[in-house]
């Protein structure tokens, strides 16, 4: 039987995810990192630490199935999305990577508002500039680090280093590609009105490809370092979130993919681009040949909670801490948390938003706050779901991540956003969805679609119940928080040193 491999570097880790051709999940390797914060609202990461950790994770999988890197077929790429990883031109890495969740490019931001202008930004991208994205991170390395400017050779992405480093080739997937803002988003490809606005040369930027496509095989270097044979083919894989709506089936029109891990993500697959007019939501390319999909993103979902039990309530387990939210009533006693702890991306683009508990008095406890963090962050998921019923019509809401595994947080999720909501796919849903596009790619499957068919393993449905009414009440004084204490936000990140 032939094998397939979906590599998934992400913020805190790096996962192998093994699959055989029928589409099950055999073994998953897993290596961890850490990144770094040296100032505030900065957020960097070493290259290194990915293909260290992609080398260590692949041995693993293949352990663990009791495989031989001869038998897998083809390997698929995803991993965290819109980070700037500069080379030179002997490939060597100049600095640490930029992430996605660092928040240091305003300025940037506003200047290529200013040389593109704002509205055909908007047209050609389907994006407004926003500092998690890739291109105001090339502009702040032009704007502050010149010595280092001078000597870039190659723009890539987080997992298109990996490629580089598995076949030694230079190469970039069309969805991770679109998450960059230098992407024409009707055309799948390098905006060249964009790119020669900043003043980006075109060479810096990789070809790119389609999902299933092949970008390269494993070299001879690779291959004594991960187990795998010399020339697998490397297909071109998505982004973390379109390989995550791959593992989970969200690959037709109006299929909602919500993934609750560190960060929150509202995606939905469309058939054409799908552009919100201002900017609140992101239109990029699918990881699915001739898809597109919208997306919400909130910085802090899952991460929120956990920020939540280390502070106050390290001594419990994550099922007592769900014990004590899952004792409050829905509304946690008219209590509301704001998910901003890492500033925010829809509906608010605005990095110095802050978190906040608002209603508090005697009577909360751990489980109120517990549960309002859950709440906090379902009314987040629910801005975005909303923003995407004016742009076009929803069907299944298919949940993966951290959060998906508490049956309180899911019925939370199905009353706040109206919605049924079923729990899809694995424990590494953006994984197996790279494996898949792999697989489709060497042809063991004839569409993505049909892939998904096979593979996609589907759980039971959450029903909205009756505390839809509660929560319809505490959204909207929920939305009207931000507005209210945005100036104080800013105020306070002022003073932040």
């Amino acid at each position: 039987m032939s094998y397939f491999i979906g590599i998934d570097s992400s913020t805190t880790a790096t996962k192998a995810l093994l699959m055989d051709a029928k589409g099950a999940v055999v073994a998953i390797g897993r290596s961890e990192y850490d990144f770094e914060a040296p100032r505030p609202l900065w957020s960097e990461q070493s290259p290194h630490l990915w293909w260290d950790a992609t080398v260590v994770a692949v041995r693993r999988a293949l352990e663990q199935g009791g495989v031989s890197g001869e038998a897998v077929a083809g390997i698929g790429m995803t991993g965290q999305m819109h980070g700037l990883v500069l080379l030179d031109e002997y490939g060597e890495v100049l600095r640490p990577a930029i992430l996605w969740n660092d928040q240091r490019t305003q300025a940037e931001c506003d200047e290529i508002r200013e040389r593109v202008g704002a509205a055909e930004l908007i047209a050609v991208t389907g994006n407004d500039a926003l500092t998690g994205f890739t291109a105001p991170k090339i502009l702040w390395v032009r704007n502050h680090e010149p010595d280092v400017f001078a000597r870039v050779a190659h723009v890539l992405l987080p997992k298109d280093y990996v490629r580089f480093r598995l076949t030694g080739g230079y190469a970039c997937d069309r969805a991770g590609g679109s998450g960059t803002i230098l992407f024409d988003l009707a055309a799948r490809d390098w905006s060249r009105e964009v790119v020669r606005a900043l003043d980006i040369p075109e060479q810096w930027l990789p070809p790119t490809l389609e999902g299933p496509d092949v970008t390269g095989t494993v070299s001879q270097e690779a291959a004594a370092l991960t187990g795998l044979r010399p020339g697998t083919p490397v297909m071109g894989g998505g982004g973390d979130q379109a390989a995550n709506a791959v593992g989970v089936g969200a690959v037709k029109p109006g299929v909602v993919a919500m993934s609750v891990g560190t960060s929150g993500v509202v995606f939905a697959a469309a058939d054409r681009p799908v552009i919100e007019p201002q900017g609140r939501l992101h239109a990029f390319c699918h990881a699915v040949p001739g898809m597109w999909h919208l997306m919400g993103v909130m910085l802090s979902a899952a991460g929120s909670y956990k920020w939540f039990k280390d502070a106050f309530a390290p001594d419990l387990s994550y099922d007592e801490l769900n014990d004590a939210a899952a004792r409050a009533p829905a509304g946690s006693g008219a209590l509301i948390f704001l998910p901003y702890l890492s500033g925010e991306r829809t509906p608010y683009p605005d990095p110095l938003a802050r978190g906040a508990f608002v209603g508090l008095t005697v009577r909360h406890g751990l489980g109120h706050m517990a549960r309002a963090v859950m709440e906090g962050v379902a009314f987040g998921l629910r801005d975005s779901v909303e923003l995407m019923a004016e742009e076009m019509e929803l069907g299944e809401v298919r949940v993966s991540g951290g959060g998906a595994s508490s049956d309180l947080w899911l019925r939370i999720i199905a009353d706040v956003i109206g919605l049924p909501v079923r729990v899809v796919g694995t424990a590494e849903s953006a994984a197996h969805g790279a494996a898949i596009l792999a697989a489709v790619g060497a042809g063991a499957f004839g569409s993505v679609s049909e892939a998904c068919e096979a593979a996609v393993e589907v759980g039971d449905v959450t029903e909205p119940g009756p505390d839809t009414a509660i929560y319809d009440e505490m959204h909207a004084v929920y939305r009207d928080l931000y507005p209210a204490l945005r100036e104080s936000f800013h105020r306070l990140s002022g003073l932040d040193s």
